[in-house]
């Protein structure tokens, strides 16, 4: 039987027909048991939580059923925003089990050891994760985990749904998991990594000279806050009109690089400026050398972007796109864009169409220059490949 994947979708509310009728379409288009799907909800689902899984894996012949809430969620080449369903895509490949793990507040806290997630995680060739946005210490265990596993991806989301705790959760078989859910890939299953930050660099790249924490106050032989100047007087008239609150600083994570694209950097936030000092705050640490260089975001840079970065993955991956699971901010869709199904559609358009499934995160997780990273106002994608 050969590797293979399917998803389904529905819009509306919670009713025993439609899962019912979603499960059989999954077993129908796999034409073999599930070893495991990724099941996407809005909140509307959770008090029907349990009853909805079990007649996915019942009905649809799924071993394990791992997913999240979403204020929307992503189904092939569209993008359902606020309004009630799910979608789920399942997967048979016979020669490759995924590892499930499920983490606790308390175990995401010991996590951010190296030694300690060395001997809770399995090792993986990639994983998926989808997590809590009120107990995962994203950055300080996303970087245990580099160390722990160096140049292992890690692509997924934070859960999202409403404003209380009780309207987001993710889920393994039916039950709330409280923290984190970690889904190992290894064998013929290959997870291929696609980020995009939605970006572009404006003005120089200019060292870190002078940083206190989070403060920038010089970079290269000039303040912090002339080089954002310098770098907000390079746009063009309609790009200032359009820059308030779309200004960021990006961090390159490798210094060997003759000249710095969108790709080659962590976003962060701008948080504040002082004309008076020249200092900048910014939503990341900087180090002293580390190169900067202000950003700007856009629907241009944005759909520019993600097709940048779908287009070098899909040349250097030389293997078949069963499907994908895409992880993408609250902040884009139709907000971003103006229309419905940028990002899966655009992820359909250059990797050729394939079934797929996602949602729209509180904070979305992959990796830069091989570091694995959280961020926001991003497209993170999981292209789930086998040898072609």
């Amino acid at each position: 039987m050969l590797n293979r994947a399917a998803s389904v979708s529905y819009q509306g509310e919670f009713s025993e027909k439609s899962a019912e009728l979603a499960a059989r379409e999954l077993r129908e288009k796999l034409g073999a048991p599930a070893s495991l799907a990724f099941a996407f909800i809005t909140p509307e689902y959770l008090p029907h939580l349990e009853e909805f899984v079990d007649i996915l894996r019942v009905e649809g012949r799924i071993l394990d059923v791992v997913g999240s809430t979403g204020t929307g969620t992503i189904f092939d080449n569209t993008e359902h925003e606020k309004k009630p369903g799910f979608s789920v895509m399942a997967v048979h490949v016979p020669d490759a089990r995924p590892s499930i793990t499920t983490h606790s507040a308390e175990d995401l806290q010991s996590g951010v050891d190296p030694a300690w997630l060395k001997s809770h995680v399995p090792h993986a060739e990639g994983v998926v994760l989808m997590a809590s946005p009120f107990h995962f210490p994203a950055d300080d265990w996303l970087g245990a985990f580099n160390v722990a596993f160096p140049r292992i991806p890690i692509v997924g989301g934070l859960a999202s749904g409403g404003s209380e705790e009780s309207t987001m959760a993710v889920f393994h078989n039916g039950r709330l998991v409280e923290g984190a859910i970690l889904v190992g890939l290894t064998g013929a299953l290959k997870l291929v990594p696609v980020v995009s930050q939605g970006c572009r660099p404006i003005g120089e790249a200019l060292p870190v000279t002078r940083a206190d924490n989070n403060v920038v106050y010089s970079l290269g032989s000039r303040p912090a806050y002339q080089a954002l100047e310098a770098a907000f007087e390079s746009l063009t008239d309609s790009e200032k009109s359009s820059a308030q609150g779309n200004l960021f600083v990006g961090l390159a994570n490798n210094e060997y690089i003759d000249e710095f694209k969108s790709g080659d950097f962590l976003i962060r936030n701008i948080i504040g400026a002082d004309p008076g000092s020249g200092a900048v705050v910014i939503g990341g640490i900087p180090r002293v050398g580390q190169t900067l260089q202000y950003q700007l975001r856009d629907r241009v840079a944005a759909d520019s972007d993600l097709k940048r970065a779908l287009d070098h993955q899909w040349n250097h991956t030389h293997q078949r796109v069963i499907g994908s699971l895409i992880f993408s901010c609250t902040g884009r869709g139709k907000g971003m864009f103006a229309e419905p199904g940028h990002d899966a559609s655009t992820v359909q358009s250059v990797t050729g169409a394939h079934p797929s499934a996602g949602f729209f995160c509180n904070g979305e997780i992959g990796p830069i220059a091989q570091k694995n990273c959280s961020h926001s106002y991003t497209a993170s994608i999981a292209l789930l490949c086998v040898k072609a």
